[in-house]
């Protein structure tokens, strides 16, 4: 196995919702090219977490950080960071699909447009190059400038992976990609997931136990007690974690036992 390089480096890190500390402590590499899962119950700052990589939870309100958060070496919070240029070099997907109302190809179009001018023949190039590599391209190829919002739930979420894809991000974040869609949706979901594996840095969110252990490389598990807040508990590789967790909260969460 070739040398595992951080893409974002973490350490000592907590962040706060105005006042609020939501996040204590953690510290972790999310590794270049491999699948890193974020599991734990409800509260314990999973979405934070991940929402705090390219800074999109300041969208929501005054937020400060403490302690290390860098991606391939640079300060993340940086005052000198172009916000916009980070959030299209690590994208993210969320729990519900968030499509703009217009038509399957001006959606993926979209941030291209904004990042640079491109010809047309460019432009539609990238756009089927990301709805193809989304796995989505057969079923929308022939309504491409037909209404986004027509489509399936499993399919517009393929959609918003399909508009992070275009702009060529370095990382891809996912926030419970799957919550909102049946077996056969999750299964296409996961299975590009699977495809993308080895080409992309990605980070997912999730509450399902199975699909962290068939999907992720790497588990993260975080956690909550009375004294502290939004912890990360262990990390290590999911068959690690699965089988052989080191910390007596890990096995309860993974085995079922509590959460």
């Amino acid at each position: 196995m070739s040398k595992l390089v951080p893409a974002i480096t973490v350490k000592n890190f907590n962040f706060y919702y105005g006042h609020i500390k939501a996040l204590e402590g953690v510290s972790i590499n999310i590794y270049q090219n491999q699948i890193t899962a974020i599991i734990g119950p409800s509260g314990c700052g999973k979405s934070t977490f991940i929402k705090s990589l390219n800074r999109i939870a300041e969208l929501e309100g005054e937020v400060r950080v403490e302690g290390k958060l860098e991606f391939f070496g640079q300060n993340i919070y940086d005052r000198r960071v172009n916000v916009n240029r980070l959030r299209r070099q690590i994208g993210m997907v969320f729990q519900k699909p968030n499509l703009f109302p217009m038509s399957i190809y001006e959606n993926v179009a979209y941030g291209v447009k904004i990042a640079r001018w491109c010809p047309k023949a460019e432009l539609d190039e990238i756009v089927e190059s990301a709805i193809k590599a989304a796995a989505l391209w057969d079923e929308v190829k022939n309504k491409l400038h037909k209404s986004a919002l027509g489509l399936s739930g499993g399919q517009q979420q393929r959609l918003c992976i399909a508009r992070a894809l275009a702009v060529k991000p370095k990382v891809l974040l996912m926030d419970e990609p799957c919550s909102a869609l049946d077996p056969i949706a999750t299964m296409k979901i996961e299975e590009l997931i699977h495809s993308l594996r080895g080409e992309l840095t990605i980070a997912i969110v999730t509450h399902n136990m199975q699909q962290a252990a068939r999907v992720s490389d790497f588990t993260a598990f975080f956690s909550t007690d009375e004294s502290r807040i939004g912890q990360m508990i262990e990390f290590g590789a999911t068959s690690q974690i699965f089988t052989t967790a080191l910390d007596e909260r890990t096995r309860d969460y993974v085995s079922g036992r509590f959460g």
